[in-house]
């Protein structure tokens, strides 16, 4: 059956058929992996292109459907105390790590305690954990100091990987050798990377779901031309082209091949929203009219009608349109360049340089980069581009040695999981990258997503983010930009790919090959 998504301008194969079939054994499938992974280790790069490989490699306790619902991961099931205080968490029997080692609770117990040094979001989202228990090898306890309602939303492999505590206690975790030769407990083992060419998964045979993973291998092609990667799908040299993977001018052409299929499904946990980071320590971008000045003079139609073909939707705040509690009840931006104009002059803007580092993740972000620039200068800034690669770009970003940065965040179904941590005094942290590096800091939206977390009911909690997104949308501590859509485009004989919230990030359990 086929299914019309992304605006119109896609067409994709339902996923029901597929997954109705009996699934075959065997194979090897390529995927384009783009750009190329930092780093593979989960815990310490959270990248996109990371939590997509690595996603089939480590695992978390739970796993989520497209509807968010948790789902059975690491941990078997689980049960919350009646005051939504006590999270207990059966972990599955039998689970090895792919060296041998047996999983058990005291690897939970220690992933926690790592990631809350090397995992800015996990920080963030523990931040309400009084305590964590395991009363045996397979039961870990969190209690938690109040009721915090997107607490069981917190799970899943790339917000809390869990970490072999036999490889990592005691040593020095960004120098760890198992860093670049990651073990975990899911379906694929990493096998090689060679650096420039290919990522390469094997079958780990000894995995704790029966009869799974079904493919043999999974090859991740690393490309660097983006018409390359469109070729390489025509010729069959790869089986899948993840969101992202081609230019958006090139996603109706690729789509109407033969043997193609194509989803917008498998975004639903992460609802990517695009922004740009404006470095509040900037004197001049710490002035409130010249943030709103940029908001005037970007022309975000033309973004997205032109440079991402039609596919997302103009941003209007912090919150994607896709996640609770979204209000679009806010100060809002036309392009308007002379109201730009009029703000830059009240703020005594002089012409001064600043520095805009675009995303080095294709020609598409490159053009934006090239219209943005276009349009600062049209209302009279001075903007000087940067170019790097992204390995340096995270790390310009993290040293906060940048003026106006691109970048895209998931939103993690929930504003106290994706979007408190980039606004909240608490979240600023020099040498983390997806955090508060803008250096914004507001005590009543402190106050605010405090009360968001913890409200005791969704209406409460409605309040709080209501008021906050229209107090952030007034202070525009990032310019942001627009919901991203990502179209997942794959080889019909690719079976049952995406089948949760977070799709080819930990799609590879379930795929198969129709040989």
């Amino acid at each position: 059956m086929l299914k019309r998504v992304l605006l119109g301008v896609v067409v994709g194969c339902g996923l029901s058929a597929a997954q109705a079939e009996e699934p075959k054994t065997g194979g090897v499938v390529n995927a384009v992996i783009q750009p190329e992974p930092p780093g593979l280790m989960l815990a310490m790069v959270q990248n996109g292109p990371t939590q997509m490989v690595s996603g089939n490699i480590f695992e978390g306790l739970l796993r989520y459907s497209p509807k968010l619902e948790p789902l059975p991961g690491l941990a078997e099931s689980w049960t919350i105390s009646p005051d939504a205080k006590v999270y207990t968490f059966k972990l599955k029997k039998g689970v090895t790590w792919h060296d041998g080692k047996p999983f058990t609770s005291a690897d939970v117990l220690f992933s926690i305690e790592m990631l809350k040094q090397t995992h800015a979001r996990a920080r963030n989202n523990l931040v309400m954990v009084e305590k964590v228990e395991a009363p045996d090898d397979l039961t870990v306890v969190f209690t938690l100091k109040e009721p915090f309602g997107p607490f069981i939303g917190i799970f899943e492999v790339g917000s809390m990987p869990m970490v072999p505590k036999h490889l990592y206690e005691g040593t020095d975790y960004k120098t760890n050798p198992n860093n670049n030769a990651p073990v975990g407990t899911g379906p694929f083992m990493f096998k090689e990377w060679q650096k420039g060419s290919f990522i390469r998964m094997v079958k780990n045979p000894n995995y704790h779901e029966k009869g799974k993973p079904y493919l043999d291998e999974v090859y991740w092609q690393i490309i660097p031309d983006a018409a390359a990667r469109a070729v390489a799908f025509e010729t069959g040299k790869v089986d899948v082209l993840p969101g992202g993977s081609i230019e958006n001018f090139d996603v109706p052409r690729v789509s109407k091949l033969p043997g193609a299929c194509v989803t917008g499904a498998g975004w639903e946990f992460f609802s990517p929203l695009s922004w740009m980071w404006l470095n509040n320590r900037n004197p001049i971008l710490a002035n409130k009219k010249v943030r709103q000045a940029i908001m005037y003079a970007i022309d975000r139609d033309f973004a997205k009608d032109v440079i991402w073909n039609g596919l997302g939707k103009v941003a209007t705040g912090p919150s994607a349109s896709t996640i609770k509690f979204y209000s679009d009840d806010v100060p809002k931006y036309p392009y308007d360049p002379a109201k730009a104009k009029a703000l830059l002059k009240e703020a005594g803007y002089k012409g001064e340089k600043i520095r805009m580092l675009p995303l080095a993740y294709g020609e598409t972000w490159q053009r934006w980069g090239e219209a943005v620039k276009q349009n600062l200068q049209d209302v009279g800034m001075t903007i000087e581009t940067i170019a790097t690669d992204v390995p340096g770009g995270n790390q310009k970003i993290m040293e906060w040695d940048y003026d106006i940065a691109f970048t895209y965040l998931y939103q993690y179904g929930d504003p106290a999981l994706g979007v408190s941590r980039n606004y909240i005094t608490s979240a600023i942290a020099k040498g983390q990258l997806f955090n508060n590096v803008e250096g914004y800091s507001n005590p009543e939206v402190d106050k605010l997503f405090a009360e968001g977390a913890t409200a005791p009911t969704d209406a409460k909690r409605k309040e709080a983010y209501d008021k906050v997104q229209k107090i952030l949308a007034e202070d525009v501590p990032v310019a942001w930009l627009l919901e991203l859509q990502f179209p997942t485009i794959t080889k019909c004989k690719v079976k049952s790919l995406i089948t949760t919230g977070i799709g080819v990030n930990d799609g590879f359990r379930d795929a198969w090959l129709d040989k």
